[in-house]
């Protein structure tokens, strides 16, 4: 890490580098996020590290002040794609909590051992040091947004024991998690908002400014599948498939944050879930710097609007089926035919949306029964859904884009865009243009910009696909909701 930069941007306060690394202070014994308001420390007394994982580990405390785990997740994990950065995407969605190291040396498939020595000399911190960094982060979400027994705060937050859960409280945070508590109802933190209903958590999930909310709305209106989503007076509600069960959500936009409100069956969820939003909502980029590289101003000649987020997804599965239901028809095309899916298949639960999206196995043995269209088309969503129920085809953040795309190619009925804006959003991958695509051709010939040669936009083309996706959209006379 380049040392005067770092100390650059902790001088500033820039909170642009909120997340994107962690202060650590050998006189105070605390670490802190960049934009931390405390008084700037000495150039001795500093160092700077890659995760808070590796300053817990290094034996420093979080800052009570600035709260360095409530800062927006690191932008490197999209933009690498290496070994290191794919883990840190699956350790986010608690696949050590389910499964242990083991479960995510599988899923990487690197033995224990390799993956321990990368993740250590990349990160300053092994497998579980990382895990035990995400899982105080969501101790103190449960801490102090909800009236849980400490008890059941402990094995939610996936914790072996109540003593190891104190103890972690005590050395991250250095106080209890009953001082915690206590502290938290006298001044309520930047992240969370008490609850009104119980078993509601409502949390406010930060992001890098700028953020192009008109185009995140209208994505996702635009995209509503009845039965399952609803977008309404600027909030969008669906439910979803969690590892111990399902969640209902509520997201709407407010100055500075994201206003979620999380419904789990199983507050062992917690986690994975405010990951998935996150990752739905790209929070985790960094917007002046993406728009500095594709040379994106405020006004801009353009029309290009700063701060544009690539959507992501919060289930891969659903993700490739839905493409693949609404190849070459519109977009109100698709979501009528995939909420014929869901009405006929889809698991009923209780909530503000009354279905979950069925289930690939579901999909496999009666997909025929209820899809409509071509033939060809319905024994392709077919196949792909039972090649993801087989465990033949593999849909999580942990692959590479390269393994993922070949496989998706693989599959009959999925061209080169489908498999291209798949991986671009179930990796989050900020570099695939998506050049074949008529809407973003129509963008680049309404703003001049030539698509044969688009390496100087490189790592930021799924970005330029986006500006040039709404351009297009705009042109035609689309409605993008402003909120």
């Amino acid at each position: 890490m380049d040392f005067e930069r770092c100390y650059r941007a902790v001088s500033t306060r820039d909170s642009r580098f909120d997340g994107q690394f962690f202060t650590a202070v050998r006189t105070t014994g605390i670490y802190c996020r960049p934009s931390c308001p405390a008084i700037t420390p000495k150039r001795a007394n500093v160092s700077f590290l890659p995760t808070a994982a590796a300053a817990q580990q290094a034996g420093y405390r979080a800052c009570r002040r600035c709260l360095p785990d409530a800062a927006p997740g690191s932008p490197l994990w999209n933009v690498r794609a290496d070994l290191a950065a794919r883990a840190m995407r699956l350790i986010g969605d608690g696949v050590i909590e389910r499964g242990g190291v083991p479960a995510l040396a599988a899923t990487l498939g690197y033995s224990q051992r390799q993956l321990t020595r990368v993740l250590t000399t990349e990160l300053g911190a092994g497998p579980l040091a990382l895990a035990r960094a995400h899982r105080a982060h969501t101790a103190r979400l449960l801490i102090q947004t909800t009236e849980m027994p400490m008890s059941d705060i402990a094995f939610a937050a996936g914790f072996a024991s109540i003593r190891q859960f104190n103890d972690t409280v005590r050395e991250v945070f250095a106080v209890s998690p009953t001082t915690m508590r206590t502290e938290s109802r006298r001044s309520p933190r930047s992240d969370v908002v008490a609850p009104a209903t119980p078993g509601l958590l409502t949390l406010r999930l930060p992001y890098r400014e700028p953020l192009d909310t008109g185009w995140l709305a209208w994505f996702l209106s635009a995209h509503t599948v009845p039965g399952m989503e609803v977008w309404e007076d600027g909030v969008y509600t669906r439910s979803l498939r969690t590892p111990h069960g399902h969640a209902t959500i509520r997201l709407s936009f407010q100055p500075g944050h994201v206003r979620a409100e999380l419904a789990l069956r199983d507050m062992r969820d917690l986690a994975p879930t405010v990951a998935r939003v996150r990752h739905l909502l790209d929070l985790d980029a960094d917007p002046q710097g993406i728009d500095d590289a594709l040379g994106i101003g405020d006004p801009d000649p353009a029309g290009f609007t700063p701060g544009i987020r690539v959507p992501g997804c919060l289930d891969g599965p659903e993700l490739l089926l839905r493409t693949m239901i609404g190849q070459q028809i519109s977009v109100q095309a698709a979501a009528t035919h995939t909420a014929r899916l869901v009405a006929a298949l889809g698991e009923r639960i209780d909530g503000a949306v009354s279905q979950l999206f069925p289930t690939p196995s579901v999909i496999a043995e009666r997909g025929a029964e209820v899809l409509t269209g071509p033939a060809r088309r319905i024994a392709a969503v077919v196949a792909a859904a039972r090649a993801i129920a087989d465990g033949e085809l593999a849909l999580h953040t942990g692959r590479t884009a390269a393994d993922l795309r070949r496989d998706l190619l693989a599959l009959d009925g999925v061209g080169p865009w489908t498999a291209d804006y798949v991986t671009m959003r179930l990796l989050a991958d900020p570099d695939i243009l998506l050049g074949t695509d008529l809407v973003v051709r129509q963008g680049a010939t309404l703003t001049g910009i030539e698509l044969d040669n688009t390496t100087r936009w490189a790592p930021w083309r799924s970005y330029l696909s986006m500006h040039l996706w709404k351009r297009a959209l705009a042109h035609r006379g689309a409605v993008l909701v402003h909120v």
